[in-house]
This record gives structure tokens, C-alpha cells and sequence, in this order.
């Protein structure tokens, strides 16, 4: 709304931009990235933390929350402490990357894909891949056509909602990221404080919230 007149045309010139299409861009890619790598940390200790049994099980559990449940400011400080000058993983220079990002967002998020993948993984019937073995399927086999078939329900929801997650982080994205790492929520954030330009804010708000819905 310009000067009190819906002004749809804002729209189409904010999102022809090229900063805007980079931006985009890097949110879905960082978020899909971000997504894939929690879910490779995550299944298998929802494999190892929900099927097996050994002491001091519950208490890793716990253990595996605790980044979920810190602000996300405090994750992304304490990636920058080990990731910035001074820090013991310096030399990498991975601060203002993709890779430190998407380090941060699998640390905060995987607990989603453990807890959700390993409460369905904790329930399944193991009688269904014993009979499977016993008919000769090998572990893959039985994995492949028992076992994930069971799992995948549970799979797709934490990877939603880690990708959730990860699309409208702002607090990591602020610290770790540089300027070629903006995202949604930081372009939005900059364009408000900094440039005071609410007609881009608005319209990334628009694409923010059609995304997320």
C-alpha cells in the first residue's frame, strides 16, 4: 500500500530484482542443504539412541535438546567462538560460508529428525524384517523394503519441519552470515533498519509468509 492505494506493481518490480532473486535463492538452498545434513546426523542416532540399548542412553537424549532449545542467537555465537578468529576451527575460515551455516542449522535442528524419526522407529514391529531375513533378504533388502517404508512418514515431517526451521532463520543467519549470505529474514531485517525501505520489507514479508504457509 502506497500512500494509502494498493500499489500491486511493487510486488513484480521488487521480486525482478537480481539481490532479491540471490536471496531467494540462497534461503531455499542454504534451508535444503541445512535439511539434507540433519537428516543424515539424525537417522542414525534415531537408529542408535531409540534401538539399542546401553547405559547413559536417556541421558544423551536429553543431551541431543539442548541446542533446540537454546535461542538461536546463542547456537550462532557459539559456532562463531569456534568457527571465528581466535577460535580452534579459524583456520578453516568457514565464517560467512554455506558450510557454517548449514553446520549450525543441522546442530540445532537434527534433535527434530532423532525425536521424531526415533519415537516412530521406537514403535515399529520387529517381526516384519525378521521374517524378511529369514526369507533371504539381505540388511539392505530388508532396510530398502521393510523398514523404510515404515520409517518414511516420519522422515518427510521432521525434514518439513526442519526445513521450516532452517528457511526463516534469522539469529545464525546474522551472526555466521556475510553479505553473501543473506537470506529472507535478514534481507528483510536490512532493508528495514538500515535502508528504510518498507516497500521491499513488505513484499519479502508476502513471499516469507506464502512460504511458510
Amino acid at each position: 500500500w502506497t500512500d494509502g492505494r494498493l500499489d500491486p506493481g511493487a510486488v513484480l518490480d521488487v521480486l525482478g530484482r537480481p539481490r532479491v532473486h540471490r536471496v531467494v535463492w540462497f534461503t531455499v538452498w542454504s534451508a535444503l542443504a541445512g535439511t539434507a545434513f540433519s537428516l543424515l546426523l539424525g537417522i542414525p542416532a534415531a537408529h542408535l539412541l531409540h534401538r539399542r540399548r546401553f547405559a547413559g542412553r536417556r541421558l544423551l537424549r536429553a543431551l541431543l535438546l539442548v541446542p533446540f532449545v537454546l535461542p538461536t542467537v546463542v547456537v550462532g555465537t557459539a559456532f562463531l567462538v569456534l568457527l571465528g578468529p581466535g577460535g580452534p576451527l579459524a583456520p578453516l575460515g568457514l565464517v560467512g560460508t554455506l558450510p557454517a551455516i548449514v553446520l549450525a542449522h543441522a546442530c540445532f535442528n537434527y534433535a527434530v529428525v532423532v525425536r521424531t524419526v526415533g519415537a516412530r522407529w521406537a514403535h515399529l514391529d520387529h517381526r516384519a524384517a525378521d521374517a524378511a531375513r529369514t526369507l533371504g533378504a539381505s540388511p539392505w533388502r530388508t532396510w530398502w523394503s521393510v523398514t523404510w517404508p515404515a520409517l518414511r512418514p516420519a522422515v518427510v515431517a521432521s525434514a518439513v519441519i526442519v526445513f521450516l526451521f532452517s528457511f526463516t532463520s534469522f539469529g545464525v543467519i546474522l551472526i555466521l552470515g556475510g553479505a553473501r549470505t543473506a537470506t529472507i529474514e535478514t534481507e528483510i531485517y536490512r532493508v528495514t533498519v538500515q535502508a528504510l525501505d518498507l516497500r521491499t520489507a513488505a513484499v519479502l514479508s508476502i513471499v516469507q509468509a506464502v512460504a511458510v504457509g
